[in-house]
């Protein structure tokens, strides 16, 4: 018989401990469900990330009705500041998938830095749920199934934009900024444009702050033209293009057009009362049970009204707690691709549906027009109408 020491009980007792101490990890982190959130928190899109943060963090409380649990476990969200620069965002998700072991992500604001995002998500094989960045290639030829988007794409903006200027006789420059957001917000207008004329493509650097140039080049592309002529903008972040205004383009006849945007840049569409365009979301607009609590919360919070990527980020945390919702909490990719694949879930802009073909949301814009009220320092957009999902045509644009 083998005697049993004292210090052979310690050895024994310390074998078993560092055993399960592996196994008591992995319980507790059982009971947590990890996301993480790759934005601009710095950089040029700051705004942006900033307000996508807030509305991510308030659409997780809303969707879990408080609790920040999913069956029991716990919703852990990990930030990430990408500084809106494509290799920094790349590392940072390798970083999160791989040693935070996050379950899924949400992010980024960039365009740029989301298709540097997108080769990581399918390395790693978890799910990257894209808001707010924008250009059709996330959702297009650079897609890949571990992809989904709520927030908008290019053409959506696009097509509801046309709504407004397609019309036969009417003379379109367009402008905007030298990167893939720009490119493909211009390529995806193009394409909806059918009885208007694109008489000239104007892109300029992402960081421009002198317009002269790029306007006079604008001016005389239209200024002989018949008909109606209309510059139509695609621009974020940093930059003031409607300073193109200065240049007295009444006295050609020339109008400006452009879309939605946060509050703070739509100081200037005070300036051009009775604009048409369309947005993708105003907080005044929507009428909806998501929409009144957030605008009530954001003003009890913040003392101010949610802004544009704010209802974007509500819309990912909803998104992604209906889909956990509907797994019993369960994390694995495939079992969530299958569950959020046609998924339709409800948001501050209404319904939205994840389309199986390409995982892109999809949703309502809403076609405006700018009225002047001094009580807000922004220009309103008042609402014309309401453009659903069904009268939008937008094309899949990926090898599915």
């Amino acid at each position: 018989m083998t005697r049993v020491t004292p210090r052979r009980l310690l050895l024994a007792s310390l074998v078993a401990t560092a055993l399960a101490a592996p196994l008591l990890a992995q319980a507790a982190d059982a009971k947590e469900i990890r996301i993480a959130h790759v934005y601009s928190k710095t950089g040029p899109l700051e705004a942006y990330g900033k307000q996508t943060q807030t509305g991510l963090m308030m659409g997780l409380e809303y969707a879990t009705q408080g609790t920040m649990t999913v069956n029991g476990k716990k919703l852990v969200v990990i930030e990430k500041d990408d500084q809106g620069k494509p290799d920094v965002g790349k590392s940072l998700l390798a970083t999160a998938y791989g040693d935070d072991k996050a379950d899924i992500a949400v992010g980024p604001s960039s365009s740029g830095v989301a298709l540097a995002l997108l080769p990581v998500a399918e390395e790693y094989k978890k799910i990257l749920l894209v808001e707010p960045a924008v250009a059709d290639s996330i959702t297009g030829d650079k897609w890949n199934k571990y992809i989904f988007r709520t927030g908008r794409n290019s053409s959506q903006d696009a097509i509801s934009n046309a709504v407004t200027l397609d019309k036969a006789g009417t003379n379109i420059v367009t402008l905007a900024q030298d990167y893939a957001f720009g490119r493909d917000g211009v390529k995806a207008f193009k394409d909806s444009i059918k009885n208007a004329k694109i008489v000239h493509e104007e892109y300029l650097p992402a960081n421009t702050t002198d317009f002269t140039a790029g306007a006079q080049r604008i001016i005389d592309k239209l200024k002989d033209l018949p008909g109606r002529k209309v510059i139509w903008i695609v621009w974020a972040g940093a930059g003031n293009p409607f300073k193109i205004a200065d240049l007295d383009l009444k006295r050609y006849g020339i109008e400006i057009s452009t879309g939605g945007n946060i509050l703070p840049a739509m100081a200037a569409y005070k300036n051009f009362p009775g604009m048409e365009g369309a947005t993708y979301y105003y907080f005044g607009i929507p009428k909806n049970p998501a929409n009144e609590w957030l605008v009530a919360n954001h003003y009890k919070k913040f003392q101010n009204p949610p802004d544009f990527f704010t209802a974007g980020g509500m819309s990912a945390g909803i998104a992604l707690v209906e889909a956990l919702k509907k797994t019993g909490g369960d994390t694995n990719t495939e079992k969530l691709i299958k569950t959020m694949e046609g998924m339709s879930f409800d948001t501050p802009k209404g319904k939205m549906t994840f389309r199986k073909e390409d995982h892109q949301a999809m949703q309502s814009m809403y076609h405006f027009k700018i009225k002047v009220d001094p009580a807000f320092p922004w220009g309103v957009p008042e609402l014309v109408r309401e453009i659903k999902p069904e009268e939008m045509n937008v094309p899949i644009k990926n090898k599915r």
